[in-house]
């Protein structure tokens, strides 16, 4: 099993609606980066387990985790031409983007924030935590994960 974060901004989709969403689980679409796009379609498995980051917000943070519940597939917003997501260059013999679908598993008690992960030296190594990084979807070690969940459980 691997760990991941993925980023959503609130207003758009939140854990709030993932929680409360049918069967509390949604397809994960509209990956629009390459590197993103290949953690999607190459290493997520069925199984793994996700952090929930805000992001683009007032306190960007993790607010929760869920769970990946399929393995990736052809993105159909890709070939929808009423989507924001549409790609012409993307067809279902040659898909260029992917899906999953992911289900909730818990709300922290109190969001983990971007400002408060920073002051813990065993973080400083996080994808989210590099300057530069932006990317919606990322890989999470194994300490990060047991650490921000300690972090998101105990405030």
């Amino acid at each position: 099993m691997r760990y991941w974060l993925f980023k959503s901004e609130p207003d758009e989709y939140s854990i709030e609606d993932l929680q409360q969403s049918a069967q509390q689980g949604t397809c994960w679409f509209g990956i629009r980066n390459y590197q993103a796009r290949n953690f999607l379609r190459d290493e997520l498995q069925q199984g793994d387990q996700l952090f929930f980051y805000h992001s683009s917000c007032k306190q960007p943070a993790i607010v929760g985790t869920a769970s990946i519940i399929s393995h990736s597939y052809p993105d159909p917003t890709a070939y929808d031409p009423q989507s924001s997501y549409f790609d012409i260059k993307s067809t279902p013999e040659q898909p260029r983007w992917f899906a999953t679908d992911i289900q909730w598993r818990s709300t922290f008690h109190q969001p983990v924030t971007l400002a408060a992960m920073k002051q813990h030296p065993a973080l400083n190594g996080m994808f989210l935590i590099k300057k530069g990084n932006r990317l919606s979807i990322q890989p999470v070690s194994e300490a990060e994960w047991r650490l921000i969940n300690a972090l998101g459980e105990a405030s």
